[in-house]
């Protein structure tokens, strides 16, 4: 039997874990390649995971409703047929997706997440016994899949565990089988922090190592009495790690805002002019792909704002990859054009409609959600003058484009030089950056030179 793994899959560089959903196959199903298996949940993006191979699916390792770190095997399929599948067909049961035995599933899933053996060595999967017998493990383990799964939790708890000198084995789990998760090992954390503060005399000031972890650490949102007319609803998954996010991205970037104003006359009449033309190859160029392809030209030249620091070092992107901001209503999500500086100005207006269809219908492969470099989000589509976003982490800019509108302005006359009032379609833009690594004057120069270009935006584009 070949049997391949199904990995928590990154769906994100900044984040760590995914929860399983719902399981769309159950053990003993055939599976075509690319089919999906499963759904998951992250703090950026509900989505099914297709099957990175043709056969059947012979383990469920982490349940429905669980969260585990990416990379960690949710599951095995056998490519040769399914042994175990047909084991089940003879004795007339069927395991339940979800709920794969404690003594393979559970434990083949904290072995396989482990990124290495007690004793160094590469961490093995235990497997069942050959012989048939039921409850029978692998001779290699003699402790039950419960207790396995106790003492082990997960890799993201044991960091933390190490991190701050905690035995797991002495936590109580509230976790599946008693295991320790993440939230208990941050919960018990605080509450010694609270028991040794309360037993120490103040002190006058705190470490770097203490100020470090308060300034990175867990985002600790105040709680308000809720009075007798009020609703009060928990945050979903998403909502509250993308509001963790937020905080830690403004705890983090020095964040500075700059503006400026565009007039899109030059856009307008290129988007009169080759609107039939356009329609004709199946793309509508939006005025976000205009400005999209804009940044792409200048981003090259302007490296500090295609960067981010890492550290005491800073990164010099060498791609140009522009997140664009989708409205999901509710939620948002940012899907990632690669190598915009190398498509033309439709092909970017093909790609950002084909992202924004497939975020909007949840089909975004894991790769379109990775890797950007500068952000462009538009608060102005829904009439908004003009915004101040957040930088998003391991990004060092962002660009906030305003509601597009009509406005009385002073224009000169080339010919003859002369003022004159003229109604112009104009947008107010902003550039949010992190003065850590990009200067003001940095800034000012690549927004000016980005209003040069679209006010004078050229045919060859």
């Amino acid at each position: 039997m070949s049997r391949i793994e199904v990995p928590m899959p990154q769906m994100g560089e900044s984040i760590a874990e995914g929860t399983v959903l719902r399981w769309l196959k159950k053990v003993g199903d055939r599976i075509e390649v690319d089919e999906p298996i499963l759904e998951i949940s992250t703090d950026k993006v509900d989505a099914e995971i297709p099957s990175p191979t043709g056969g059947v699916l012979v383990e469920i390792s982490v349940p429905e409703g669980e969260t585990v770190e990416v990379g960690t095997i949710v599951g095995f399929i056998d490519t040769e047929g399914g042994a175990a599948a047909d084991t089940s067909a003879q004795d007339g049961t069927e395991e339940p997706a979800g709920a794969a035995s404690a003594s393979t599933a559970a434990g083949l899933a904290e072995e396989t997440a482990d990124p290495a053996a007690a004793d160094g060595s590469p961490a093995r999967a235990s497997t069942p016994a050959t012989d048939g017998s039921p409850g029978r493990a692998s001779s290699a383990a003699e402790e039950s899949g419960e207790e396995r799964l106790r003492r082990r939790s997960t890799p993201v708890v044991r960091r933390i565990a190490a991190e701050h000198g905690v035995d797991i084995a002495q936590l109580a789990g509230s976790g599946y089988a008693g295991r320790v998760t993440k939230q208990d090992i941050l919960n018990f954390i605080e509450a010694r922090k609270k028991e040794a503060a309360a037993t120490t005399a103040p002190s006058v000031g705190v470490g770097a190592g203490d100020l470090w972890t308060a300034f990175y650490g867990e985002v600790r949102n105040p709680e308000f009495r809720a009075r007798a007319a009020d609703r009060v609803e928990p945050m979903d998954k998403i909502r509250r790690l993308t509001a963790d996010h937020m905080v830690i991205a403004k705890r983090v970037a020095a964040h500075v805002h700059s503006f400026i104003e565009v007039d899109f006359t030059r856009i307008d009449e290129l988007r009169r002019q080759n609107r039939e033309a356009w329609k004709a190859r199946g793309v509508r160029v939006s005025y976000t792909a205009f400005i999209a392809w804009g940044c792409s030209r200048l981003l090259r030249g302007y490296p500090m704002v295609n960067s981010c620091v890492s550290g005491q070092s800073v990164i010099y992107r060498g791609n140009v990859n522009l997140g664009i901001a989708v409205d999901l209503n509710p939620g948002l999500i940012v899907p990632v054009i690669h190598d915009a500086d190398e498509l033309s100005l439709v092909g970017i207006g093909r790609r950002i409609a084909d992202l924004a269809a497939r975020a909007r219908a949840r089909q975004l492969d894991p790769r379109d959600i990775q890797g950007a470099t500068f952000s462009i989000t538009n608060p102005g589509v829904l009439g908004t003058t003009v915004g101040m976003p957040i930088i998003p982490k391991g990004t060092a800019a962002i660009l906030g484009t305003g509601a597009i509108e009509k406005r009385v302005v002073v224009v000169t006359d080339p010919a003859n030089g002369q003022d004159a009032m003229a109604i112009r379609k104009r947008a107010l833009f902003s550039l949010g950056y992190d003065h850590r690594i990009v200067d003001g004057a940095d800034a000012a120069r690549f927004i000016a030179e980005l209003r040069s270009t679209l006010n004078e935006f050229p045919d060859s584009a």
